[in-house]
């Protein structure tokens, strides 16, 4: 029997995978449990579960296909629950996690991706995604004046390590910030617990306002911002999967999970790209490994979930403002030039954009339906005036 051996940089590709995915939006997924009125205990089973089911999803598919298919959950999802779910209660918010994706695994099984992302004119989509997002780009700096040693010195280190090495700029930014909450006392170091969190089941609840309102905007926000770019990325590196299938996967490994917690499993980006590029493995035919391993790292951190939920707790609330609104920033730049550079659908991007950033409530649903309503309505209106110019 052949003895298997995996090269040290395959391994290390993908535990920063994890590490970089983690870093990025761990605290943002701590605040959207926390907007849906999750107690801590809650939030380290939620941790634990969203793990275990990337950890399993990458897993499965990784060795299904022998291709590196990395998963990760929704961050422009999560953030659109942290902004979304404040007053909600928590079997609602997990009625909205089961719906979406039972509607991700409705596209996968239908074959409906592709059409859907065309039916959504993408400068709508784009603009509700940077609508959504602003609120953490406005609430990280706007710890600055209270918070000048920690978040200023986040700030700097994002910067510098952002022009010297712009992959790991994230993880500079938390390891600099926790240091500083360590150097200043400010880490309530009794809170944190290393004891494994068994995951808590909740039966969901579905409301018409709650499933239009926050349902409808995060399955469209999962599809077009995390999806749909993973899809993008993979083929970019060569790897033609079969995209109903992924769907159809990834949603229902969520859809089976989401009373646990799971609010989403997605095809990953960015993350996925570390797993996917020369530097993981010489031999694209091999740089599954690291996907596999990086599946390996997923349940582990799963294992720890408790751990990781505790440390956020125990953590000042200005360094998770800062690192979501760091780790964000791309994707904000990214879709307000996505909804902003066609001229011919700009003012219908701003319509939905406005709409969305305003965070008001109709009818018992949330701005982000609203603002795709309203962009749509101009975008009809004002396509409809030039073709009669």
């Amino acid at each position: 029997m052949r003895s298997f051996s995996l090269p040290l940089p395959t391994l290390l590709a993908g535990f920063v995978a994890v590490l970089v995915g983690y870093a990025s939006s761990a605290a943002i997924v701590w605040q959207a449990a926390d907007a849906a009125g999750a107690s801590p205990a809650v939030i380290a089973g939620w941790m634990t579960m969203l793990g275990i089911g990337m950890g399993v999803s990458t897993l499965v598919l990784t060795l299904w296909f022998r291709a590196p298919v990395l998963t990760a959950w929704s961050t422009p999802g999560a953030a659109l629950l942290a902004t979304s779910l404040p007053g909600v209660p928590i079997q609602e918010a997990v009625g909205v996690f089961v719906f979406a994706s039972a509607l991700i695994v409705l596209c996968g099984v239908t074959g409906l991706f592709a059409r859907l992302m065309t039916f959504i004119p993408h400068a709508l989509a784009a603009a509700m995604l940077a609508g959504i997002l602003l609120r953490f780009g406005l609430q990280a700096f706007a710890t600055l004046p209270d918070n000048l040693l920690l978040c200023g010195g986040m700030l700097c280190a994002w910067l510098i390590a952002k022009a010297l090495a712009p992959r790991y700029a994230i993880v500079v930014a938390l390891l600099v910030g926790l240091l500083l909450a360590g150097l200043t006392g400010r880490i309530a170091a009794s809170a944190i617990t290393v004891t494994p969190v068994l995951p808590v089941f909740t039966v969901p609840h579905f409301t018409l306002a709650s499933l239009l309102g926050i349902g409808v905007p995060f399955f469209l926000v999962t599809m077009a911002s995390q999806n749909a770019p993973g899809i993008a990325t993979m083929q970019a590196a060569g790897y033609r999967l079969p995209v109903s299938t992924l769907m159809t996967v990834t949603g229902g490994i969520a859809l089976l999970l989401a009373p646990f917690g799971v609010f989403s499993i997605c095809i990953a980006a960015i993350t996925a790209a570390i797993c996917q590029s020369p530097e993981a493995h010489p031999d694209a035919a091999k740089r599954w490994q690291a996907a596999a391993a990086a599946g390996v790292f997923y349940l582990l951190a799963g294992i720890a979930g408790g751990s990781i939920a505790t440390l956020l707790t125990a953590l000042p609330q200005a360094w998770i403002l800062m690192l979501a609104g760091l780790a964000l920033l791309g994707t904000i730049s990214g879709s307000l030039w996505q909804a902003l550079v066609d001229e011919t659908h700009r003012d219908a991007a701003v319509v939905t954009f406005l709409i969305t950033a305003s965070g008001f409530t109709l009818g018992g649903i949330g701005s982000a339906f609203w603002g795709l309503v309203g962009g749509g309505v101009s975008y009809w209106i004002l396509g409809r005036a030039r073709r009669v110019r």
